[in-house]
Formats: C-alpha cells, sequence, structure tokens
C-alpha cells in the first residue's frame, strides 16, 4: 500500500508539472528544431547555480566515473560489454513503445516493438541484438521528447546533481519516465532495490566507456567547458526530438541512466 500510494503521488506530482509546462508552452513557443537558433540559444537564467552542480559533477565524473570506465574497458572482453549494452537497452523498450505511441508516432512504435519481441526472443532476452542484424532501427523515445512534440517549451537549462545537462521541460520528463519505467515498477514491488541500483550503475559506466576519448578531447579543446556541453547538449536534444542524427559525445554523467 505504501509503495502503490507513493507511486501515486509522485505520478500525481510529476503529472501536475507537465501540466504546468503545457500551460505556458505558448509563452515559451519550442523553436524549430530545424533552425539555427534552436541549436545555438540556451536559455540560461540559473547560469551561476548551474556552474556550481557542474563542477561538482565534473568532480565526480573525474574521480569516480571516468576510472571506474577505463577499468571496464580495460577489465572486460567487447563481446560481454556489448551483451550488457544490449540488455539494458532492450529492459527500456516499454518505454520507447509508449512515448512513440504518445507522440503518435506509430512507425516508430513499430520499429520499438519490432526490436522489443526480436531481441527478447531471439536474443536471449536481449543480450545479443539481433534487431539491428535484421535492419530494425534503434530510435530511443523519452517523455521529455513527448512534452516537446506535444508543443512544450524548453524552459530554463538546468545541470542536475549527477544527472547531468537537462532543462525544466525534460526534467518533468525524466520524472514521469522514472514512474512509468516497468522494471523499476517491478524491483520496488519485489523489494529487488539492489538489482535497479546496479543496472544504473552498469549503464552509466556503459556509457561512460563509450566516450572516453571524446569527452577528454571536448575538455582539452574548450576554452569554457560548461558552455561548450550547454551549447552540444541543446543541439543534440533537438535532434533528437527531430528525429535526426546525434553527432558529439553523449556527456559524462547519469541522464539517460535507468531510473531508479
Amino acid at each position: 500500500m505504501k509503495l502503490a500510494s507513493l507511486t501515486r503521488s509522485t505520478l500525481r506530482s510529476a503529472l501536475v508539472a507537465a501540466l504546468a509546462l503545457t500551460a505556458t508552452a505558448c509563452a515559451n513557443k519550442p523553436l524549430d528544431p530545424g533552425s539555427k537558433e534552436a541549436a545555438t540559444e540556451v536559455n540560461d537564467p540559473l547560469e551561476v547555480p548551474n556552474r556550481f552542480v557542474f563542477a561538482a559533477n565534473e568532480a565526480a565524473d573525474v574521480l569516480v566515473l571516468r576510472p571506474a570506465a577505463e577499468v571496464y574497458v580495460a577489465a572486460v572482453p567487447n563481446p560481454i560489454r556489448d551483451a550488457i549494452h544490449n540488455f539494458i537497452d532492450n529492459l527500456m523498450s516499454p518505454l520507447y513503445i509508449a512515448n512513440n505511441l504518445l507522440q503518435g508516432n506509430f512507425e516508430g512504435a513499430q520499429f520499438a516493438t519490432g526490436r522489443f519481441l526480436t531481441n527478447t526472443i531471439l536474443g536471449a532476452g536481449g543480450i545479443a541484438d539481433v534487431a539491428t542484424q535484421a535492419g530494425i532501427p534503434n530510435r530511443p523515445e523519452d517523455f521529455g521528447q513527448t512534452l516537446a512534440v506535444w508543443g512544450v517549451g524548453d524552459g530554463p537549462y538546468l545541470v542536475l546533481p549527477l544527472l547531468g545537462p537537462s532543462n525544466l521541460r525534460d526534467t518533468v520528463g525524466y520524472g514521469v519516465d522514472t514512474v512509468a519505467d516497468p522494471v523499476r515498477v517491478w524491483g520496488y514491488a519485489a523489494d529487488h532495490k539492489g538489482a535497479l541500483y546496479a543496472r544504473a550503475g552498469a549503464n552509466a559506466i556503459d556509457r561512460r566507456s563509450h566516450v572516453l576519448k571524446e569527452v577528454d578531447d571536448l575538455r582539452r579543446n574548450s576554452l569554457d567547458f560548461y558552455a561548450t556541453v550547454r551549447s552540444l547538449r541543446q543541439q543534440q536534444r533537438q535532434a533528437e526530438i527531430a528525429n535526426k542524427p546525434v553527432s558529439g559525445p553523449d556527456f559524462p554523467d547519469f541522464a539517460s541512466a535507468p531510473k531508479q
């Protein structure tokens, strides 16, 4: 009963925030995802506290996440790393399916469903990415993207502790995805929270391991790393919303880690 009550309360809070964002969408009209302005303009009225949180996240990455990713790459063979990546991504498929449907993207929902069934049945529960080999594209969708499709503007840029670069809309989206994540619901209902923490940690290290050199180069070549990440994050997010190819590395954070 406590879990159900907590889940309902969290869901209500997330939906209220989503409705509040929707109500202000006309005042904060989203830019055309393909426009030049969308790729460069970032609303950052909280830059001072954002920079403070960014610095803390950077310290966590340099001291913990990056070294862990280096050890992971050195100690775990590539085929096993691929299997872990595939398995974690497959667990997120129900959210991809749901968000495609909420966006009215039935082709995307068909692809996401096809990937989930193919990899679950033929890929040993998602360990093998049989779907990609079969030509079924992987197009992850989250509720932040769904809100953008519904016309909700970005809101102010935010840097969240450990979660990294985001904005008000995507923060609400993250909360809704967290509540709706079926694996998380199962983990709390069955009292398997340890498995959820293991999944989140493994996903964070896996993501970081794929961009070790890219992030190092970005740090080394940026006069203002905060501003570089802010601009690149904006460009990547607009590309994701428009379902266009995303360039540049994922940032060293837990932004797309499975939810707790």
